[in-house]
């Protein structure tokens, strides 16, 4: 098998939720968790050999309904909160909860059985979030503007401390200083529709990307909200998903509605616009000499690659927080699909 050939998973039921084990480096694992109306709910643990390109699976029982949304927590791989709807009654209601992955099934357990249905587990509940919850978060705010406004996406801005989070409803996304619960910025009209997603640069503190149902992606100096500091019009339909490759975040992954993924190389507005630095004492004259004409002026943005291995909407793209070069997209049939980095692309960045 070549080493940039896809490897494809298959879920049984549909699902639209996907992340990374945050807190997991040395493996290489995702977890995925399914939206079915008929029978308990999943969460596959699927671990990635990129040895062997074999896929490994543990499914775990999420019995309090459809999964929307997957978080891992990013200092303990064992712990998850997800987001989901439960039917009642003709009645749908949205929930919140922790869980733990059951010891039979942790990292570093020897003992792990490896695709395997038969050892289905459930997963320990730690504690449900729902509104009527006590939590030590007490401080609120309200969104101002016409018309029913509520929340649509959320993320955590890396810097400043963590005290920062972006919020996105209908068209708007806005930051927010959580220490004072005040607006620090407001993107009115961010997209021409409906904003999907958000994504912090990590590397790069006033720099967040957002996509939507404009069919567009785009990218945003939080400091100067007039106009985005570029717009990207690859995909033909609602652009679900946007991510920054963790270490080397010119990498942009985006996933749509359109059943493609793209890999685009944002790096004139990355940490390293000028490639990658290197020492001088390391290069021979030869590379010292190529090194001097490569970085006379900075490279062009430019699309990667597209992925076309799905046959419905990509609802979600995530990174590989064990290897930088590895990322997984997630269709609404329940494929999940591995993908490398082009070598070709890699070995660029890196030399």
């Amino acid at each position: 098998m070549e080493d940039d050939a896809p490897v494809i998973y298959g879920l049984e039921f549909q699902a639209r939720a996907l992340s990374a084990q945050t807190a997991e480096t040395d493996a290489i694992r995702f977890l995925v968790g399914t939206q079915s109306l008929r029978y308990d709910n999943q969460i596959h643990v699927i671990d990635f050999d990129d040895e062997s390109n074999i896929i490994n699976k543990n499914v775990l029982l999420h019995h309090a309904g459809e999964i929307w949304q997957i978080s891992a927590n990013p200092a303990d791989r064992n712990v998850l909160a997800t987001c989901y709807n439960n039917t009642s009654d003709s009645k749908v209601t949205s929930s919140a909860a922790v869980w733990r992955i059951p010891k039979e099934l942790q990292a570093g357990n020897q003992e792990v059985p490896d695709d395997s249905s038969n050892n289905t587990q459930t997963l320990e509940l730690l504690c449900h979030l729902n509104n009527d919850s006590h939590s030590s978060l007490s401080n609120s705010t309200t969104l101002e503007g016409k018309g029913q406004l509520k929340f649509t996406s959320g993320r955590w801005s890396p810097h400043h401390n963590c005290t920062q989070v972006a919020t996105a409803n209908d068209t708007t996304i806005r930051g927010w200083d959580i220490r004072t619960m005040r607006q620090i910025y407001c993107i009115d009209n961010a997209h021409g529709q409906l904003v999907r997603d958000l994504d912090f640069n990590p590397n790069k503190q006033y720099y967040l990307a957002s996509c939507g149902d404009d069919c567009k992606v785009k990218f945003w100096d939080t400091r100067n909200v007039n106009e985005p500091v570029k717009t990207l019009e690859e995909h033909s339909h609602w652009v679900w998903s946007v991510r920054y490759n963790h270490s080397h975040d010119q990498l942009v992954l985006t996933g749509s509605s359109d059943s493609r993924v793209i890999l685009s190389n944002m790096v004139s507005i990355s940490s390293e616009p000028f490639g990658h630095l290197v020492d001088d004492e390391d290069l021979s004259d030869q590379e010292d000499s190529q090194r001097d004409e490569k970085t006379k002026e900075p490279l062009q943005d430019s699309i990667i690659a597209t992925y076309e291995e799905h046959e419905d909407s990509v609802y979600a793209v995530e990174w590989s927080s064990a290897d930088p070069w590895l990322f997984a997209s997630l269709s609404y049939d329940g494929r999940l699909v591995i993908n490398r980095v082009p070598r070709a692309l890699k070995y660029n960045i890196l030399l």
